[in-house]
């Protein structure tokens, strides 16, 4: 695997490398009884743990809300997408013949096997080699202070909680085929509507269900 070259990893098992890329629906078609979801599981944890300690180490004043606000920047889904694609991962992807994705689907396989990979390094060559590897992949954006993700539902819940203020999030409705949803939800703050969104998941659509009430308490 060039991957494994251009980091100078020597592989102890080359399986689980393999195993990092195969999708569900590959797996399916080709009688293989494993896919890469589990490394992807364990390769989240690890990835958590070391944006964690280097966060605490960086900033010895960053409080903990700070420190978990930071780190959902450097985790989400957009920046797991562009760590993949900057080093190519998505051309090792394997997919079943008969699959149809979507963009949105596709470019979640793209950032889910980031963290397969990661489980597959953690593995075979341990926490170090890992720490090694995401030196040189998440810790430069880290660096740069990039921005994948901003926190609305976080910050919301800060300015709340000052003012003793409760917050829930509420579905309106729920559209489309099952690959391809449509979720729409409202901010609840102490039983008066704030804000509503739309997206492709809930978590999504609350997001920006928070930004538009962060937007009118902000400015009310």
């Amino acid at each position: 695997m060039q991957l494994l070259k251009k980091f100078k990893i020597k592989a102890n098992d080359t399986h689980l490398y393999q195993l990092a890329f195969l999708h569900e629906s590959y797996s399916n078609e080709n009688n293989i009884t494993e896919c890469y979801e589990r490394l992807e599981f364990l390769g989240d944890a690890v990835l958590d743990l070391v944006v964690s300690e280097y966060l605490y180490t960086a900033d010895p004043n960053l409080a903990e809300g700070e420190l978990t606000r930071i780190r959902s920047n450097y985790v989400c889904k957009q920046a797991l997408y562009t760590y993949s694609t900057e080093i190519g991962l998505e051309e090792y992807i394997k997919l079943g013949n008969g699959l149809e994705l979507t963009r949105r689907e596709i470019d979640s396989v793209i950032s889910d096997v980031f963290e397969s990979f990661i489980g597959a390094l953690y593995l075979d060559q341990g926490l170090d080699t890992v720490k090694e590897f995401l030196s040189k992949t998440v810790r430069p954006h880290i660096n740069n202070r990039d921005i994948f993700f901003h926190d609305y539902k976080s910050e919301l819940k800060q300015l709340c909680d000052q003012d003793g203020l409760d917050i829930i999030y509420e579905l309106i409705k729920e559209e489309g085929k099952p690959h391809d949803k449509k979720f729409d939800m409202a901010c609840i703050i102490s039983g008066k509507k704030w804000g509503t969104g739309s997206g492709g998941s809930k978590k999504e659509a609350e997001q920006n269900a928070a930004k538009m009430a962060l937007d009118k308490l902000l400015n009310s």
